[in-house]
């Protein structure tokens, strides 16, 4: 089995269940609040862990109960965490997370020690890179990070997945040339390019202009409709399976995590892409980020519609 290195985000999310998004100016009262780790780099570290494959996570915490509390929930489905920077007087990155009945959400992120997560940090583990055959980023830490780790890994010979999330509007073109995989979800795809918000075809246009600017491959993700893959000379619709959603925060790593974990075990893109839908539908059937994480043996029990 081939390793997947993890470089991203650690946070501890507040979840906050409520009836309805609330309007500005709206006070409503919610149903619960709770805290539960997560972040997308640790989300995606924890889900390959959780389902067996070999990970190390590379990344920023504060020192603080926060950032420990992180650092031992990824340990339990044993991460390598050994390389995860403890940052003196910065706090635990933080994510505040609004989930209506419909089980869609609203997200604000507090960067802290994910936003300190620097070019010196890489390079003293530099031989992360060399070491592993996967590597998987987002968008949670400096892009300037992203886009270093990107040139390194690109030197390396490396597969590199990005999941473009949070989606910005002015990303250097030359981040795109050389990775092998990005997945945005619908909206990130449009922010990405500024098309591609209308229907399916427009964004497979929209995933063609970034596999013009370098990309090999596009999925992009599309909730419960399932999902698009783009190359340059090929486009295939994977439909959703169909299930009743409760919390959709870190589907969209799941499905990153299943997908790469497959690629490492010698699937080819189609089986990942399969596997990657079955994980994040069992997902979303859950409350929380890491805590919806199903195993191995229940996405193989998995059957679908």
């Amino acid at each position: 089995m081939k390793q997947i290195l993890v470089v991203g985000s650690l946070n501890m999310d507040t979840v906050i269940e409520t009836p309805h998004m609330p309007k500005c100016g709206e006070t409503i009262t919610g149903k619960s609040v709770e805290q539960i780790p997560g972040g997308k780099g640790a989300n995606q570290a924890y889900a390959v862990g959780k389902l067996g494959g070999k990970v190390v996570m590379l990344g920023a915490v504060g020192d603080d109960t926060k950032g420990q509390q992180l650092l031992d929930n990824l340990n339990a489905v044993n991460v390598d965490v050994s390389h995860v920077e403890k940052l003196k007087a910065v706090p635990t990155g933080q994510a505040y997370i609004t989930v209506d009945s419909n089980g869609d959400n609203a997200i604000i992120i507090i960067a802290g020690a994910n936003g300190k997560v620097t070019k010196k940090l890489i390079r003293e583990n530099r031989e992360l890179i060399c070491g592993s055959d996967i590597i998987v980023m987002q968008l949670e830490i400096p892009l300037e990070v992203v886009q270093y780790v990107k040139e390194l890994a690109v030197e390396e010979g490396k597969t590199i997945i990005l999941d473009p999330a949070p989606a910005r509007s002015d990303i250097p073109e030359s981040l795109w040339n050389g990775i092998d995989f990005i997945k945005p979800n619908e909206t990130e795809i449009g922010i990405l390019t500024g098309t591609g918000m209308g229907d399916r075809k427009e964004r497979i246009c929209a995933a063609r202009e970034l596999i013009r600017k370098g990309v090999k491959n596009v999925i992009v993700t599309l909730g419960g409709e399932g999902c698009i893959h783009v190359t340059a000379d090929s486009e295939e619709y994977f439909p959703a399976h169909k299930v009743k959603a409760v919390d959709t925060t870190a589907a969209g790593d799941c499905f990153t995590a299943a997908f790469a974990l497959a690629l490492s075990q010698g699937k080819n893109c189609r089986e990942a892409i399969s596997f990657g839908q079955k994980a994040s539908a069992i997902a979303v059937t859950r409350k929380g980020a890491q805590t919806s994480i199903p195993t191995l043996e229940e996405i193989r029990e998995y059957g679908g519609d």
